[in-house]
């Protein structure tokens, strides 16, 4: 991926969350269409991801949307091959270790800097925040949105100059 094509992606993934999607909503709609997905679909059953699942804070949304992208590309529906489902948990863990690598964690609140449910933390409040200028300015988010939407893009560009 050029310098530009990178750009050009970072922006389109942080767009969607300015947007007022969610985080995992920002990649899955980035990637749906090509990997066969509709997009209303795809804002559907990627909307419970948000916020570390649903406000709990817990898996990172852009990582569960990076996920969702992976298993369109190469998931099995077969219940017996276990040859593809070891493949699908080596390349999820792969991709979850370079966004850790990057962001020093996958999970929603350490990424947030809250405070574990270990040291007093607790999930949001399941009623979703207003999308301010201020929500904006205290959210890694959009950055997080763009390095996830990155990672899985080269993988998946290394994968597809392998077949």
């Amino acid at each position: 991926m050029t310098e530009e094509e990178e750009s050009a992606l970072r922006a389109a993934a942080a767009a969607n969350f300015r947007k007022g999607f969610n985080c995992t909503q920002s990649i899955l709609l980035l990637f749906a269409e090509s990997l066969g997905l509709d997009s209303d679909t795809a804002l559907r059953i990627s909307q419970p991801f948000g916020g570390g699942m649903s406000r709990l804070r817990e898996v990172c949304g852009a990582v569960s949307g990076m996920f969702l992208c992976l298993g369109l590309y190469e998931g099995s529906s077969d219940p017996s091959d276990k040859g593809a489902k070891d493949r699908i948990y080596a390349d999820t863990q792969a991709l979850a270790a370079e966004f850790k690598a990057k962001n020093r964690s996958i999970i929603c609140r350490e990424l947030l800097g809250l405070a574990s449910p270990g040291q007093g933390g607790r999930a949001d409040s399941p009623v979703s925040s207003e999308r301010t200028e201020e929500y904006y300015r205290k959210r890694p988010c959009p950055e997080l949105i763009a390095d996830a939407a990155v990672i899985f893009k080269n993988w998946l560009d290394k994968r597809n100059s392998s077949l």
